[in-house]
């Protein structure tokens, strides 16, 4: 068994992660976010470190697990 995901989904409940592009980030752990359809949140993302406007990152229920880059935006 290897500790990476497969795809975009959750290996223990099996949901989709989403990216989503960071447009602005505080100093509490939550960064504004927008996913594809032009949506904004507010996610939690202590597990992925500081980040920065631009920035894409995978989002499961609030929370950024990984970041991305341009080709996983898209």
């Amino acid at each position: 068994m290897t500790d990476t995901c497969v795809d975009t989904h959750c290996i223990t409940c099996s949901d989709e992660a989403v990216p989503m592009r960071v447009t602005g980030a505080g100093s509490d752990g939550l960064a504004s976010c927008l996913d594809e359809a032009g949506r904004w949140w507010r996610v939690m993302v202590d597990l992925v470190g500081p980040v920065r406007p631009g920035d894409v990152v995978l989002v499961h229920a609030g929370v950024a697990l990984v970041r991305g880059d341009a080709e996983v935006a898209a």
